[in-house]
């Protein structure tokens, strides 16, 4: 059974972004990431953060309230919580771009903790869709409007991958973290399947909007 739930980070989103909740979607926001939820008009059933990047907010609301000096980011924390409570359909909206390019390779750290824990996982922005590879689970994705789909290797070598459905397909491949063989793939069919068989990886999506 699906248990959905929207983690809301502090990277300002439009009103678009929208698109990706549904109701019932459980809302945590991670410190100034409350004003994502203003923005998408979201009630964030809870807040967690050391609420060093926004002052924290006066509300009803559920909130958690994390000390400065700690190992888990704001994120991070969300997800373990999210995770320990039984949700195993995560999105994960203002986790990309941003000043600070370290925070986007925090969050996709934290949806790599995410994937390799059973979630389903997505990360999105306005132009882009991120979906995690992981051996033993098929990852389907819808054609939509995308036309690229780019594959990268997250831990060491991607192994035994497969790409059926678009241009450039794989059978059995071996992705390595210093040669983009993956990059600039193109859907040829409604659906793109992949597969691996060994490490992890990360999947983005893109349109042809340049």
């Amino acid at each position: 059974m699906s248990k959905r739930a929207v983690i809301l980070s502090a990277v300002p989103v439009t009103t678009a972004m929208a698109r990706y909740v549904r109701p019932g979607d459980f809302a945590v926001a991670c410190d100034a990431g409350y004003r994502n939820a203003e923005r998408l008009d979201l009630r964030a059933d809870l807040i967690v953060g050391d609420f060093d990047s926004a002052p924290q907010p006066k509300t009803e609301h559920e909130t958690i309230v994390l000390p400065h000096v700690k190992d888990d980011t704001d994120t991070q924390y969300a997800a373990r919580w999210l995770l320990e409570h039984g949700y195993n359909e995560i999105t994960m909206l203002g986790a990309l771009g941003g000043a600070r390019l370290e925070h986007t390779l925090s969050n996709l750290a934290t949806g790599l903790y995410l994937a390799k824990n059973g979630v389903h996982v997505l990360l999105a922005d306005e132009r882009s869709e991120l979906h995690y590879l992981v051996p033993g689970r098929e990852l389907v994705l819808a054609r939509k409007d995308w036309k690229y789909l780019s594959v990268f290797p997250l831990e060491g070598k991607l192994t035994g991958v497969a790409i059926r459905g678009a241009y450039y397909p794989l059978e059995d491949a071996e992705l390595t973290a210093d040669y983009p063989l993956g990059v600039s793939n193109e859907f040829t069919e409604d659906t793109a399947r992949l597969s691996c068989t060994g490490g992890c990886g990360i999947v983005v999506l893109t349109r042809d909007d340049m």
